[in-house]
């Protein structure tokens, strides 16, 4: 018996459009896009056995970028490793995929490089708020939480002002995705993290972004097989 069983790209594709043209759309605190039942469920077992510890960080300073070497990103080494993670970089890459992705967020998708992350947070992470950088095309986190207190580990939302508007819910396999802008405010708030928030984060990013060991297909953008 394969375990974790393997998912096709197909069927990964036709999970993840299906999900993205049913996302619900809210403009407040700036546009952003609810997604629910994104990856097929044999998708998301497949990532979370990812032979990937959580890194130990300790206390963290609220930004990503002071650990970069601890980072997880789906490159071709972990596509050439681990068939969840090239069948989800191969869905991803296609062109029905960015032409979706183009349409919804109004963003010029096709050209853009595919990046994934697989995040795994334990007690001491925090976010401070943030706005993502312009040369990420789209956002996207998809939450692969489990346990008790999951429920509040979404993302935190700040209105123009950085004030607190809100947070997004964090129920298995739901996600999240907003285009960078100036307002587009965002962390989260230091509080307990009993076991490991794990999630994806995905990305386009311009064909100008200097870290290509970050990128699933470093000399291929999505859109073109």
């Amino acid at each position: 018996m394969q375990y974790p069983p393997i998912v096709s790209a197909d069927d990964i594709e036709r999970h993840f459009l299906r999900s993205v043209r049913a996302a619900l759309r809210w403009d407040s605190p700036y546009r952003h896009w609810a997604l629910t039942d994104v990856f097929p469920i044999d998708l998301c077992t497949g990532i979370l056995s990812l032979p990937v510890c959580p890194p130990n960080l300790g206390q963290t300073d609220g930004t990503r970028n002071s650990y970069n070497a601890a980072r997880c990103f789906i490159t071709p080494a972990m596509r050439a490793k681990f068939p969840c993670c090239q069948a989800l970089s191969d869905a991803l890459q296609r062109p029905d995929v960015a032409r979706l992705m183009a349409e919804t967020c109004d963003i010029p998708a096709t050209g853009g490089y595919l990046r994934m992350e697989y995040i795994q947070d334990i007690d001491g992470a925090w976010l401070e708020p943030h706005r993502d950088i312009p040369e990420k095309l789209f956002s996207m986190v998809i939450y692969l939480v489990t346990g008790p207190d999951a429920a509040d580990w979404g993302t935190d939302i700040y209105d123009a002002n950085r004030q607190w508007a809100g947070r997004s819910p964090a129920d298995f396999n739901s996600g999240v995705i907003f285009v960078p802008g100036p307002a587009t405010w965002h962390g989260f708030e230091p509080r307990p993290i009993e076991g490991v928030r794990r999630l994806m984060e995905i990305n386009y990013v311009r064909s100008d972004w200097r870290d290509r060991g970050q990128l699933a297909f470093p000399d291929r953008p999505a859109g073109l097989g």
